[in-house]
């Protein structure tokens, strides 16, 4: 087998792993916990159904391919919770040591590729990334809220905490922030966001 074929398929095996990292975010009815795979998939299937609301045009290939491959050096750097303000100081770190050990594994101009995807969406400027951390934030709100809010209820976050992520989304998306407004004033309402 050539190397440059190797090496992808090697890289393609390695990101199977994605499957076994666990959020704290449970599948809607209150399932399990669901998977960083499972996290990127359903993101990136958002992101193209609602794209009509992004704050401007976007290539959605691009965002699409941001949602898939975000979390990839998850499998390094494991998950670290939203809402851990001790994890998220060392956050940055491990994440970018794991981006090179994990896209090192690539041919060097996909590499090249990944790591601009990745360091794109981290820098949260462009269109692009902006809308797919709107659906980054998106995608376990909506999952909270089909659990009446248990997840912020087990680990005691505010309302303030939510706001604090939330309020990014309206950089990529204003329309979808007002549903993420809508959605967090209710479980203020109803107790499951403390004040």
């Amino acid at each position: 087998m050539e190397e440059r074929l190797k090496k992808q398929l090697d890289f393609a095996l390695e990101i199977d792993k994605e499957k076994n990292i666990y959020r704290q975010t449970h599948l809607s009815g209150r399932g399990r916990n669901e998977n960083d795979a499972e996290h990127a998939w359903h993101m990136a299937v958002m992101a193209y159904l609602l794209r009509e609301y992004a704050n401007e045009e976007v290539d959605i290939t691009k965002v699409m391919l941001m949602c898939l491959i975000h979390d990839i050096v998850e499998i390094e750097a494991g998950d670290t919770y939203a809402y851990d303000a001790e994890n998220l100081k060392t956050q940055k770190a491990r994440e970018d040591a794991a981006k090179e050990k994990l896209y090192s594994m690539l041919p060097e101009d996909q590499k090249r590729e990944f790591t601009a995807l990745f360091d794109e969406f981290e820098e949260y400027k462009t269109p692009e990334a902006k809308y797919a951390h709107a659906m980054d934030n998106l995608q376990p709100l909506i999952l909270n809220d089909s659990n009446n809010g248990g997840d912020w209820k087990d680990h005691g976050v505010t309302a303030e905490q939510v706001y604090g992520r939330q309020r990014k989304t309206r950089l990529g998306s204003e329309k979808l922030f007002e549903v993420t407004d809508q959605i967090i004033q209710k479980h203020i309402r109803k107790g499951n966001l403390r004040e």
